[in-house]
C-alpha cells in the first residue's frame, strides 16, 4: 500500500473545544492566580497540535498521530496539576505560619501543622482525578489512533479528530471540576488557620511557677520568723551568704 492511497491526517483545531481553558473563567479562586497555570495548559496542547501538524506534513502518520495522543494529554494535565497542587499547599502553608506568629505560637508546636509531603502526595490525587472523563475519552482516542494510522477508512478518521474534540472539551471540564476542587481544599486548611488562631498559650506553667514562688517565700517567712526550725542545709547556706 502506497502512502497516496492512504486517507489525509487532518488535525482538527482544537481552540474552540478547550473553550475556557483558552478564555479563562473570571473566577478569583480563593485568591489563588491560576491563570498562568491554565494558559500554559492550553499552550501545550497547541504544541503538541502544532508538532502533529507537522508530522503529518512530512508524512509521518504515526508519530504525528502519536505527537496528540494519550500520552501528551496526560503530560500536559500532570503539569497542571503539579502546579496548582504547589500553589494550594504555599497558600496553606503562608496562612499557617502567618496565623502562628499572630498568636505566637512555639515553633515546636507549629512544626506539626504545615502540609507535610504525605498530605501534599494526597491532595495532588484529589486534585488530579478531576480528570476521570478526560481520561476515559483518551480510551477512544488511543481505540481510533489505529485506524487513523492505517488510514483506510474516511469514517475511522472522522471518528478520531471527533474523539480528539472530545478530549479537548472533557479537559474544560477537568479544569472546571480542578477549580472548584481547590476551592474545596483550601476551605480545608482554612480551618488549621482557624484553630492556629483561636490558641492560647497555656497558663498552667505560670500558675505553677506563682504557686511555687509564693510557697517559698512563705517557707523563708517561717523560717525566718522563727516558727518553722531551719533546716541544717539551708543554715549552712545562709551563714556562707552572710559570712561573705
Amino acid at each position: 500500500m502506497t502512502t497516496s492511497l492512504l486517507m489525509p491526517i487532518r488535525i482538527p483545531e482544537l481552540g474552540p473545544s478547550l473553550g475556557k481553558i483558552v478564555v479563562g473563567t473570571g473566577h478569583n479562586v480563593v485568591g489563588l492566580d491560576l491563570s498562568p497555570i491554565r494558559l500554559r495548559l492550553a499552550t501545550r496542547v497547541f504544541d503538541c497540535v502544532g508538532e502533529a501538524r507537522r508530522l503529518a506534513g512530512e508524512d509521518e502518520r504515526q508519530s504525528a498521530i502519536e505527537a496528540i495522543g494519550r500520552t501528551s494529554w496526560l503530560g500536559a494535565w500532570e503539569e497542571a496539576v503539579n502546579s496548582v497542587t504547589d500553589l494550594v499547599v504555599d497558600r496553606a502553608n503562608a496562612r499557617i505560619g502567618a496565623a502562628a506568629d499572630a498568636v505566637r505560637m512555639p515553633a515546636r508546636r507549629r512544626k506539626n501543622l504545615v502540609v507535610t509531603p504525605r498530605e501534599r502526595r494526597t491532595l495532588h490525587a484529589r486534585l488530579g482525578s478531576t480528570a476521570a472523563s478526560m481520561v476515559k475519552s483518551l480510551d477512544d482516542v488511543e481505540a481510533w489512533s489505529a485506524k487513523a494510522v492505517v488510514g483506510k477508512s474516511g469514517d475511522g478518521m472522522r471518528a478520531w479528530r471527533e474523539a480528539i474534540r472530545m478530549a479537548a472539551r472533557r479537559q474544560e471540564d477537568a479544569w472546571l471540576a480542578l477549580e472548584e476542587a481547590v476551592v474545596v481544599e483550601a476551605a480545608k486548611w482554612d480551618g488549621v488557620v482557624r484553630d492556629v488562631m483561636a490558641w492560647e498559650k497555656p497558663m498552667w506553667p505560670v500558675v505553677v511557677t506563682g504557686l511555687l514562688a509564693t510557697a517559698g517565700a512563705v517557707w523563708l517567712g517561717l523560717v525566718f520568723g522563727g516558727y518553722v526550725d531551719s533546716p541544717p542545709w539551708f543554715t549552712a547556706a545562709w551563714s556562707a551568704v552572710v559570712g561573705r
